[in-house]
């Protein structure tokens, strides 16, 4: 799965759009959807970090923290704006990070708490995509989805309900293609 940067690079448009709308407010806001134990899905809002290195998450002890430690499986999809219905969803895997200095990095940059029993967390990329409504209520939206070139796509974070939509386009590597 690509890094933040790695996709930034690919697919810098799509990148500054997502960015964009999970800042849109100041901090990071976004929605974080985990696998429970059972299977089933949790959702909890959250305040990811984006650095020019890459996404990333401090998650205090919950059970989204414990999903992601048993199953790094994540979907993660910003806030709506409050004037258009764009809209901002990455999927793919996170993992604690364990380097002690570029912890300490993120963590005084972003001004996270040292007494907080924190992780912290980086967001691998497998799938990204960006809705962009001509206006309130105004359908098709456009879509454009990057998905990680060096990956197989039969994997259950795809976007099947996105396939046959005539204002998709697919973005893997540099290259754009119309659906």
């Amino acid at each position: 799965m690509a890094t933040w940067s790695e996709f930034s690079a690919a697919a810098p448009e799509l990148a500054l759009g997502i960015r964009n709308l999970i800042h849109q407010y100041g901090p990071g806001l976004a929605y974080l959807a985990t696998v429970r134990a059972d299977g089933g899905p949790r959702i909890h809002p959250v305040s990811p970090v984006i650095t020019d290195d890459g996404l990333y998450c401090f998650l205090i002890r919950s059970p989204k923290r414990a999903d992601l430690l048993r199953d790094g499986r994540y979907a993660l999809h910003a806030f709506p704006p409050e004037d258009t219905d764009d809209e901002a969803y990455l999927s793919g895997y996170a993992v604690p990070v364990t380097d002690l200095q570029r912890r300490e990095v993120i963590a005084r940059a972003h001004h996270a708490t040292p007494q907080v029993d924190w992780l912290l967390f980086e967001f691998f990329i497998e799938v990204a995509m960006w809705g962009r409504y001509a206006g309130p209520g105004v359908w098709p939206p456009k879509y454009l989805v990057w998905r990680d070139p060096a990956l197989p796509h039969k994997s259950a974070m795809h976007t099947p309900d996105l396939v046959s939509a005539p204002t998709l386009e697919t973005l893997s590597s540099t290259v754009v293609t119309a659906v």
